[in-house]
């Protein structure tokens, strides 16, 4: 059975689904591997415009599977590094990803999840989901999520949670900002869906460009140097086949073409 299951309507919204439910959904090997291979299919799809992540059964990620980590005690450090480096390679690729990621945190989150999380552009979760960063409570650190969760919440509050390994619920998770809605289990899909209009509203192109912007811009210094990046990029879009799209149809008072017609 599949780790992770892949599905895509025809709006271009793909749901990318943890599928370990019996394990609380804990990244192994496999699941980061299928994960990898599912986000990479998807960059490629160029019917794709929007990427759901969610988790099967009543948690949405556990963190690290805790029996592949006793596997990995009888190996060497140079082999775990290469195992670390996996998780890494595979949150790199979720905080980077081309598309924008919606986040729908159907329940518990843990470790290694916290920081899957934090990659997300947008994360939504179940009001009665329970968070927590508890590796320091195995004698490890979440290390490789660190740049996420500490970019997501801060350093003060990051300090506060990777020393004491305390758990949090869902309305302190968004106070923190590593949520930005909750609501009750029920309805969660409705918040996600409204999020997902608000996506397929803007040019797909121009959805992508913003990514990119915010990241550019929030660890670029060099004011010179990124204003003129920030107005090239203006100009470019504004002649673009979309910009021109966009601007004509706001005239016109019509939906741009890469609206879905409902």
């Amino acid at each position: 059975m599949s780790t992770v299951t892949t599905s895509i309507d025809s709006r271009g919204v793909a749901t990318l689904t943890l599928n370990r439910p019996e394990k609380h959904n804990a990244l192994d090997g496999a699941t980061m591997g299928e994960m990898y291979e599912a986000l990479t299919k998807l960059g490629n799809d160029p019917t794709a415009r929007v990427v759901v992540l969610t988790g099967a059964g009543a948690s949405f990620c556990a963190g690290a599977d805790i029996g592949h980590m006793r596997s990995m005690m009888n190996f060497t450090e140079e082999q775990n590094v290469a195992d670390a480096q996996v998780l890494a390679r595979l949150l790199r690729k979720l905080d980077e990803f081309e598309l924008p990621i919606i986040a729908r945190v159907n329940g518990n989150t843990f470790g290694g999840g916290v920081g899957v999380v934090a990659c997300a552009d947008i994360a939504i979760g179940a009001a009665s989901a329970k968070f927590a960063l508890t590796e320091v409570r195995l004698g490890i650190v979440p290390a490789a999520i660190s740049p996420y969760v500490v970019d997501a919440i801060g350093s003060r509050q990051a300090r506060r949670l990777f020393l004491t390994a305390a758990p949090f619920t869902a309305a302190e998770a968004q106070s923190l900002g590593l949520l930005h809605f909750t609501a009750a289990p029920e309805q969660l899909d409705q918040l996600v869906n409204e999020q997902i209009d608000h996506l397929l509203r803007g040019g797909p192109q121009a959805v992508r460009a913003a990514k990119q912007l915010v990241k550019r811009v929030a660890h670029f210094h060099d004011r010179d140097v990124l204003g003129d990046e920030t107005a090239r990029l203006l100009a470019r879009l504004r002649v673009s086949p979309e910009g021109k799209e966009g601007l004509s149809a706001f005239l016109e008072r019509r939906k741009a073409g890469w609206v879905p017609q409902e």
